[in-house]
């Protein structure tokens, strides 16, 4: 799911935020060795965080439907994950840093969810709107500074990039089809053997089919 989400961000920031192939994009760890190495424009989400979106968390079943509305099976609901990504650029120029920056800012504040067309894997199939943030300030439990530091490189400009990410936990599970015959009831008299008033079944109440 989550190398799902990467490529789907990666897809949103081409085309939206950096078309043209105006820098390359990647997931790494920013560390200092890496920077030094590159040598071309650039653009790092790199994914440092992920922790359970407890307050999402749904119980019981989840009824799946064809086209028509019936029923064809069950599943339990997804778990839905926060993946914070520390986004920067890097080229030889702060400017030029800082546009690409600003190309990423503008490309993304339009959308509060991943377009379903950069969806692809098993996020299509769930069915769910995936939530994304940018430039919101992390949790007070974790400092950029800190990351930085643990990083082991130099504190720079970056944007903090989040998307709320669906985890299925369960396969589908089908159900019996639909019953689309009336129930019928036969009444006997046990007493003399034989079914009171004739040999017609007394039908119960009709009920219709769901």
């Amino acid at each position: 799911m989550i190398h799902e989400i990467d490529e789907a961000l990666r897809r949103l920031l081409r085309a939206q935020a950096l078309p043209g192939g105006v820098a390359e994009v990647v997931f790494d760890a920013p560390t200092r060795d890496w920077a030094a190495r590159r040598n071309a424009p650039t653009v790092d989400a790199y994914l440092y965080d992920i922790r359970e979106e407890v307050a999402r968390r749904e119980r019981g079943a989840m009824t799946l439907r064809d086209p028509s509305g019936t029923a064809t099976g069950r599943r339990q609901p997804p778990r839905w994950f926060r993946l914070s990504y520390l986004v920067t650029a890097w080229t030889k120029r702060t400017e030029d840093e800082h546009r690409l920056l600003s190309a990423v800012l503008a490309g993304l504040l339009p959308y509060e969810t991943l377009p379903a067309e950069h969806l692809e894997g098993t996020l299509p199939g769930l069915g769910v709107a995936i939530p994304l943030t940018v430039g919101v300030p992390p949790a007070e439990s974790r400092s950029i500074a800190d990351i930085w530091s643990a990083l082991g490189g130099e504190l720079k400009p970056s944007l903090e990039v989040v998307v709320i990410a669906p985890v299925p936990v369960s396969p589908d599970y089908k159900v019996a089809p639909p019953v689309l015959e009336p129930t019928v009831v036969r009444v006997h008299d046990i007493a003399n053997g034989r079914p009171p008033g004739g040999t017609s079944p007394t039908p119960a109440r009709r009920r219709e089919p769901r």
